[in-house]
């Protein structure tokens, strides 16, 4: 049996790194990989903030103050913080994963991926700057990733902090590269002069509806919208608009993942009832990837706000358009929020989405078993 280690985002309380984690641990246990989670030193951000220098508890405290500032119920607030303090505690160990740190431990293949691993020029101090997400120190017999991402991270910004030759050359170590999104692809060529292959983010490469015996079957009594976003992200203007959209539609608003101004509920839950949620949700607003995802192996209908970037502030335009592009649903986004009521009235022919995604599975199933196959 071969010994497989992940190295990605999940330590990050999130739902998407949870869920895009698990998926990759099963897609390689089908492989009859014995498999570990492998971690990373978090070194201070390319682009830093003054916040940065502060000590980490300093910062997770100010982070948590931070909440309080949100336009949002308080008990919202409490419970946002509660979810955010438990999420390593409750969920950590359904991957297997302690408390002690995994550093660079000797295994047969490591891979890479999936989520933003290649998104080195960022201001986010729990990411930060480490060559070791492009495979610097590994002991590894064979090094590759899976869809992997740079996400914000462009050819220019690189040019910018003159990162070029030293991810580069990194890069051309890799004995398999494989990318989730066109700016990922291009900027991989253009680094190492090699095509990458192209693959689905877990969450729609792992078949979470048909083999994950996991998620419960949970039914609200009172139909309901999720609202997936950070906290935040969503404008007084854009919930003052979807508060007054539920109302007409009587639909409650239920936020996932970060509190929102306009939602009725919080809700705090595992990652698998998350997917429950939206199994029975009416219809989904969402500015993320993941949220996106949800929706698409959940057949919501759903709507996908998209941010262009500025500068080096938050933007989602180049990971959300490939996505949906890739999976034929372009008509999914919105612009702006009153374009979402017209996403939402059309309907998705979902029987088209899932031919793809049933042809994407397969494309993964093959690279990850001739990869593991290939190992010495």
């Amino acid at each position: 049996m071969k010994k497989v280690g992940i190295l990605s985002m999940q330590r990050i309380a999130n739902y998407g790194s949870f869920l895009q984690a698990y998926a990759l641990k099963q897609l390689l246990e089908q492989q009859s990989c014995q498999v570990e989670f492998v971690d990373y030193h978090v070194e201070r951000p390319i682009i830093s903030e003054y916040s940065d220098r502060k000590n980490p508890i300093v910062r997770k405290l100010q982070k948590g103050l931070e909440t309080f500032k949100y336009h949002a119920p308080l008990s919202h607030k409490l419970a946002f913080i509660t979810y955010k303090q438990s999420f390593a505690k409750k969920y950590l160990p359904l991957l297997g994963i302690t408390e002690k740190m995994n550093y660079t431990p000797e295994l047969d293949c490591l891979v890479i991926g999936s989520d933003e691993v290649f998104n080195c020029i960022q201001k986010n101090s729990n990411v930060g700057y480490s060559l070791e997400l492009f495979g610097k120190d590994n002991r590894a017999k064979k090094l590759i990733s899976y869809a992997a991402s740079f996400g914000n991270t462009t050819l220019e910004k690189l040019q910018e902090y003159d990162k070029i030759e030293e991810i580069g050359e990194l890069l051309k170590k890799f004995d398999a590269v494989s990318v989730r999104d066109k700016n990922s692809g291009s900027l991989v060529t253009t680094l190492t002069s090699k095509e990458p292959e192209y693959h689905l983010d877990p969450v729609l490469a792992y078949d979470y509806t048909g083999c994950c015996k996991i998620i419960p079957d949970m039914r609200s009594t009172e139909k309901y919208l999720i609202l997936y976003a950070y906290s935040g992200r969503i404008s007084d203007k854009e919930a003052d608009w979807i508060t007054a959209y539920a109302k007409r539609k009587n639909l409650k608003v239920y936020a996932i993942g970060g509190i929102q101004k306009c939602a009725d509920r919080f809700i705090d839950c595992s990652p698998f009832e998350v997917l429950a949620y939206f199994q029975h949700a009416e219809e989904v607003i969402t500015d993320t990837f993941h949220g996106s995802i949800f929706s698409i192996i959940t057949h919501r209908n759903f709507v996908t706000i998209v941010r262009k970037s500025l500068g080096n502030s938050y933007g989602n335009e180049e990971k959300l358009t490939d996505l949906l592009e890739r999976l034929g649903l372009r008509e999914r986004i919105a612009m702006g929020i009153t374009e979402t009521e017209t996403v939402l009235s059309r309907d998705i022919d979902f029987a088209a989405v899932d031919q793809i995604i049933t042809l994407e599975r397969e494309r993964t199933r093959s690279y990850i078993g001739n990869q593991i196959t290939q190992i010495l």
